[in-house]
């Protein structure tokens, strides 16, 4: 595919673009955070971590080897052009929607998720949003901008046919975000797995979105992110969460804001990696 450069390829996938049913890249992009840069190297460390796993997912009894999925690589990006950047990744989306196939994509910031739903919502109009998060991201603007990190829900929101956004996990906003949330939403602070759980009914039979914050994870279990915040999941909460979904129709998929350079333990980018593979089993299991 055109676009991308070629890096490591990410463990157990091995189908070529033309045979693939999902197609994965990576976006190295983080111009709009606000606190810790460093997601943009995200894509190449969580690929490097991935042969610390196994293909196999015991929990699921499946293996990403029996599932064709494509590596296509990292997108070229213009560094700090924001505008541009959104531009390249709905394309690089579009792209992938039209040979037919759904895409697993791994950031980079949570801005990237607003193109890639863009991309999404042309085909499945119908579309629900789920989304794991420690933050609401659901500020109108952020020091002035509109496009950011901390607006990236609140801009997808504006997209979305109304209370068709999820939000689980959530333990850091403004007193607006939550009336936002609760208004326009399905609003369930703190937990993910209890609540998701209680949702699936709903979701079913639904063409659904999944964008995940890696730091709804508790940074004791992920300290490999941009903007901590403490009292979040744990690691095998996160996991289970992610399991669930393959009662769900999941279209497309992403995970952002891993930034496991400043981890030296490699936790992490294994969990990141390992997150990756539940989520690609999970939306390629047919129920």
């Amino acid at each position: 595919m055109s676009g991308f450069s070629r890096t490591d390829r990410f463990l157990g996938m091995n189908a070529s673009g033309g045979a693939a049913d999902v197609i994965y890249f990576g976006i190295p992009m983080d111009f709009t955070v606000s606190f810790q840069p460093g997601s943009r190297f995200g894509p190449a460390r969580v690929r490097e971590a991935s042969y610390a796993i196994e293909t196999y997912s015991l929990a699921q009894d499946r293996d990403l080897e029996d599932v064709a999925i494509h590596d296509a690589g990292d997108l070229e990006l213009p560094f700090g052009n924001v505008s541009e950047s959104l531009a390249r990744i709905y394309d690089a989306a579009d792209g992938v929607l039209e040979q037919g196939c759904r895409f697993f994509a791994l950031g980079g910031e949570h801005l990237v998720s607003l193109p890639l739903v863009e991309a999404v919502i042309k085909r499945y109009p119908d579309l629900a949003v789920v989304h794991f998060d420690a933050h609401a991201d659901l500020r109108d603007d952020y020091l002035g901008e509109k496009l950011s990190h901390a607006t990236v829900l609140r801009r997808i929101t504006e997209l979305l046919r109304p209370k068709s956004l999820y939000q689980f996990g959530i333990r850091s906003a403004t007193r607006e975000e939550v009336a936002f949330a609760k208004e326009h939403g399905h609003f369930h602070p703190h937990e993910v797995l209890r609540p998701l759980s209680e949702r699936l009914s709903e979701l079913k039979g639904r063409p659904i979105y999944v964008t995940i914050d890696i730091d709804v994870i508790d940074p004791a279990f992920m300290p490999g992110t941009g903007t901590p915040e403490p009292g979040g999941i744990s690691s095998g909460e996160a996991l289970e969460a992610v399991r669930l979904l393959r009662e769900l129709d999941v279209v497309s998929m992403d995970l952002v804001e891993a930034m496991p350079a400043h981890d030296l333990s490699q936790r992490s980018a294994v969990l990141a990696a390992k997150l990756v593979r539940e989520g690609l089993l999970a939306m390629t299991t047919r129920v």
